[in-house]
């Protein structure tokens, strides 16, 4: 094993995706059409992963996008999809299967679940919804410093 939990014989396969939950509301329709006001768009992210058949290395990682037009008084729409995915991961353990799950996975998962979001928004009768690109990296490293600041609180 390597010193970051490595193993030379690590593999990585994807095995399925496919779309966990969904879910569209657009409350403000039709009115909303013939208004001009611009509202103030949302878009919130989660990861979640958990061991689906841990002695084969499968796991279930589900990206989870939530996004919402509101104006002041009202919300315009509102989308929620949790984009899933099987990926079988063996080899790796500790921090490298974390980051595995967590950034891989999901940059995998993302042009998935930002279509079904734009086609939802679209098929609703609004513009385009187009998610950016996202650093799971980053992200990944923020959500680690967060929890040794936690860490560290509780030991004082």
């Amino acid at each position: 094993m390597t010193e970051n939990g490595q193993t030379q014989g690590a593999r990585f396969a994807l095995e399925r995706i496919y779309i966990k939950d969904i879910s569209y509301e657009a409350p403000a329709v039709p009115r909303v059409f013939f208004e001009q006001a611009s509202p103030q768009l949302d878009v919130q992210l989660g990861i979640s992963h958990t061991a689906f058949s841990a002695q084969d290395g499968l796991f279930e990682v589900v990206l989870s996008v939530t996004a919402s037009a509101k104006q002041p008084e009202r919300t315009l729409f509102l989308v929620e999809v949790h984009q899933a995915g099987i990926f079988r991961v063996s080899g790796v353990s500790g921090d490298a299967l974390s980051r595995t799950l967590e950034i891989s996975c999901p940059s995998i998962l993302l042009p998935f679940v930002r279509e079904a979001v734009n086609d939802l928004v679209g098929k609703g009768g609004f513009p385009q919804l187009l998610i950016n690109p996202i650093n799971f990296e980053a992200l990944y490293d923020q959500k680690q410093a967060t929890l040794k600041e936690q860490k560290d609180q509780v030991k004082q």
